[in-house]
């Protein structure tokens, strides 16, 4: 893995930064929503920006060896997204859809007479919303043998003259068009980087995005907390330890390597939430998504850790209000969820200590569809003192 290029550090968290809170013009039922979410550069709102050095490290890789061998999702990943199971739970994530929809709606005027790529469309639900909304023709890109069936979904609803369901890998296919006016997409995966969607955006970007095109979402930021966990941790991770009576804590190792994608109760947060990473869509390389960040939570209680938890969120930015949403544990829940990282030590803090550290990111060299995680941590505090690196893989 090559090292992380100054520009990457420049763009990672400072310690000690938190998401900014901003109300979206988020709506169900004409509902406001205050989200947590991560302010970029290029927003119109004015924040205070500190953003410190830090010291370049080359991204290490989990071993595959300590993961438990070469089987992979990528094997089935378009596989998966051929069942329709998977696609009603996006559909009925609110949060994720009515965003989207609100966006489009919303922002009619920059889709009107305008030749949209929905990449990864699935059921076509994006390409649906921009053709109503005037755009002169929708390419709807889609891997899977979901394609057929967004073929038929077009042709129900009378789309057929202005959404032209193409199947296939968008580095396999070719546009009948030599240039699209806007890209849209839901790329996003558990811990924002899984099953590495982004780069396939991002090779439909640079081949078919005319000059000062738009990316739907534009930006996307990784954020990190810690949380007390001490029943769920007891009941996954060391439950190995003796079962039945028989020591199995060979699997524990590996329970323990691999984050859990599930919901957590903002009331277990025990520290600030940091700004880890933020992507400009836009204009990021492939590369940019394999960096290292440092991060300073700093406990507001007196409690024991016993994980950290990643969520992300994304803003779209070029809308005529900021819409955007968040997958924090202090927003509305979504099929996203949050990506638990259980700690081998439980650590003891006090209110005002701080667990310092960094977090490296890459996609796994063999299987690039999967996410390594290389986690520093230390704490020198009144009742802890520990320091340990920790590998995890999103598989």
């Amino acid at each position: 893995m090559d090292s992380v290029s100054n520009n990457e550090i420049e763009n990672s968290a400072s310690y000690g930064k938190n998401p900014s809170k901003i109300k979206f013009q988020y709506e169900d039922d004409d509902e406001q929503v205050v989200q947590d979410e991560t302010v970029t550069e290029s927003s119109n709102l004015e924040v205070d920006e500190d953003i410190s050095m830090c010291e370049p490290t080359t991204a290490s890789a989990v071993d595959d060896s300590m993961v438990g061998g070469d089987k992979t999702s990528a094997d089935y990943y378009f596989d998966s997204y051929s069942h329709f199971g998977i696609h009603e739970e996006m559909l009925k994530d609110v949060v994720r859809t009515k965003t989207y929809q609100n966006v489009i709606y919303k922002n009619s005027f920059l889709f009107k007479d305008k030749v949209v790529l929905d990449v990864g469309a699935g059921t076509g639900i994006l390409s649906l919303f921009c053709a109503k909304v005037g755009a002169k023709h929708v390419y709807a890109i889609e891997c899977s043998s979901m394609a057929d069936m967004a073929q038929e979904i077009v042709k129900l609803n009378g789309f057929s003259d202005v959404i032209t369901v193409i199947k296939g890998k968008v580095e396999e296919i070719d546009l009948p068009v030599p240039q699209v006016d806007i890209i849209i997409s839901e790329w996003m995966g558990y811990f924002l980087l899984y099953e590495n969607m982004l780069d396939t955006v991002l090779y439909a970007r640079d081949k078919w995005l005319v000059k000062d095109g738009l990316v739907l979402p534009d930006k996307a930021s990784l954020c990190l907390t810690a949380i007390e966990d001490a029943d769920y941790k007891e009941d996954k991770i060391e439950f190995w330890n003796s079962v039945y009576g028989f020591d199995m804590s060979c699997i524990r190792k590996q329970a323990m390597m691999e984050p859990i994608v599930d919901t957590v109760d903002q009331n277990q947060i025990v520290t600030n939430c940091q700004l880890l990473k933020t992507m400009d869509i836009s204009k990021m390389t492939s590369g940019d998504a394999s960096f290292t960040a440092p991060f300073k939570l700093i406990a507001e209680r007196d409690d024991y850790i016993h994980a950290l938890v990643a969520y992300f969120d994304v803003s779209f930015t070029k809308c005529h209000k900021l819409l955007g949403f968040s997958t924090g544990p202090k927003s509305r829940s979504t099929h996203w969820k949050q990506t638990v990282l259980y700690l081998e030590d439980v650590i003891t803090v006090c209110q005002g200590e701080a667990v310092v550290g960094s977090m490296t990111v890459a996609p796994n060299k063999k299987n690039p569809r999967d996410v390594d995680i290389m986690l520093k941590y230390s704490v020198n505090g009144k009742h802890c003192r520990v320091s340990r690196t920790q590998y995890y893989r999103m598989r």
